[in-house]
C-alpha cells in the first residue's frame, strides 16, 4: 500500500463507487476523504444478487456529492497524480462510461440499470450537479 497523508489527492474506492478526493483525517485504520470527482459511478441494482432483477430490491444509487465525506478503509485508498475534472463533468463522464457498458451487452438487468441511471441523469444530476465546477 502506497503512503498517503492529510491533504493527498487519492482515489478511493467506496461501496460500489470510486471517487477522487482528498484525505481530510486519518481515522486509523479508516481515512476521511473528501469527494471532488466521480472516476466510477456506483452500480445499479442490488449488489449481492448481480445481475438479478426478479425477487430482489433493485436500488438506484446516485454518486458521492461533490464535498461529501466518506469514511474509507486505508486499503481501498490509493494516490492519484492525474488531473482532477471538476465534478459535474467527472460525474457526466463516469455515467457515460457505466451507460456504454450497460448498452454492449442486452440483458434484462442492463436495461434495469440502464433505466436507473437515465432516470438518476435526468431527474437529479442534469438539475444539480452537471453545473458544478469544482
Amino acid at each position: 500500500m502506497a503512503e498517503v497523508n492529510i491533504g493527498d489527492i487519492v482515489k478511493a474506492h467506496y461501496n460500489s463507487g470510486t471517487y477522487i478526493g482528498k484525505i481530510k483525517e486519518d481515522r486509523g485504520m479508516h481515512y476521511l476523504v473528501e469527494v471532488m470527482a466521480v472516476h466510477k459511478h456506483p452500480l445499479q441494482g442490488d449488489i449481492h444478487n448481480m445481475g438479478k432483477v426478479e425477487g430482489v430490491f433493485f436500488h438506484e444509487r446516485k454518486a458521492l456529492y461533490y464535498q461529501e465525506k466518506m469514511n474509507v478503509k486505508k486499503a481501498a485508498v490509493h494516490p492519484y497524480e492525474e488531473p482532477v475534472l471538476p465534478y459535474g463533468e467527472s460525474l457526466g463522464k463516469a455515467v457515460n462510461i457505466y451507460k456504454e457498458k450497460l448498452t454492449k451487452e442486452p440483458s434484462e438487468y442492463n436495461r434495469a440499470a440502464l433505466q436507473k441511471l437515465n432516470d438518476l441523469e435526468k431527474n437529479y444530476y442534469e438539475k444539480r450537479y452537471y453545473q458544478i465546477k469544482s
